[in-house]
């Protein structure tokens, strides 16, 4: 269960709620199932290589989240629930092995002319372009290009987003993603994937074209990832 945790990166998560995502993605996946006992806490914090106290911090979110029942002189077993609230809900790449620990690393963001080869989305003739890439696990996974309409908000920074960009926009603009329709198929890997993604410019590979809607119904986000299928793969869970 050794798992690459930051907190270094500008956005990160507190690692404590790292180890819960991870935690909730890998009892999304199976791999963690409902009445399964834990390991002893000192034993399963020595192999992620924290403190006893940021496990229990952990686990404690955990259990206010409905997803862990807490037995006095027995330990801690899951509790499979239908929703488990979790900051990546809509996030839907997984290890080829299920689950894996989401982050980001912001490439670059601009605020430019929407392009003419996307779906129409928002007000603004403009649109924040955020690129970046994601690791599961510490693995590069994908490369992700987010169009967010230049209504929501003037100006974008790197240092400002989070590696959760719908709790950023839900906590800093107001903006709640409440539906997202995905449309998967095979792309080309683009021209400014970083080298660190391990495939080159222009390479076939699946592609996720998604369109994010807002709180009012409206279109306010398009973006587009490209991920390699020998490490993650597409989940999405019939409920």
């Amino acid at each position: 269960m050794t798992e690459n945790l930051t907190t270094s990166a500008p956005g990160s998560l507190p690692i404590y709620l790292q180890i819960t995502e991870l935690l909730v993605r890998d009892i999304a996946a199976g791999r963690l199932i409902d009445g399964e006992k834990l390991p002893p806490e000192r034993e399963m914090a020595a192999e992620l290589g924290i403190a006893v106290g940021t496990l229990r911090k952990a686990l404690a979110e955990l259990q206010n989240r409905g997803l862990l029942e807490r037995r006095q002189g027995s330990g801690n077993y899951i509790h499979a629930i239908s929703d488990p609230k979790s900051v990546y809900a809509m996030f839907r790449l997984e290890l080829i092995g299920g689950g894996g620990l989401p982050t980001a690393e912001v490439l670059s963001v601009d605020r430019l002319p929407k392009p003419q080869d996307l779906p129409p989305f928002g007000t603004a003739d403009e649109a924040h372009r955020i690129r970046r890439l994601r690791r599961l696990n510490g693995q590069p996974a994908a490369v992700e290009e987010i169009w967010l309409d230049g209504n929501y908000v003037e100006t974008l920074s790197r240092e400002i987003l989070s590696e959760s960009l719908y709790l950023f926009y839900r906590t800093q603009l107001g903006l709640w993603i409440v539906r997202a329709e995905d449309q998967v198929g095979l792309g080309h890997l683009p021209d400014w994937a970083p080298i660190i993604f391990g495939q080159p410019p222009g390479n076939p590979v699946p592609q996720v074209l998604r369109m994010s809607f807002d709180q009012n119904g409206a279109r306010a986000e398009i973006s587009r990832s490209w991920f390699d299928h020998d490490v993650a793969r597409y989940v999405a869970r019939i409920k």
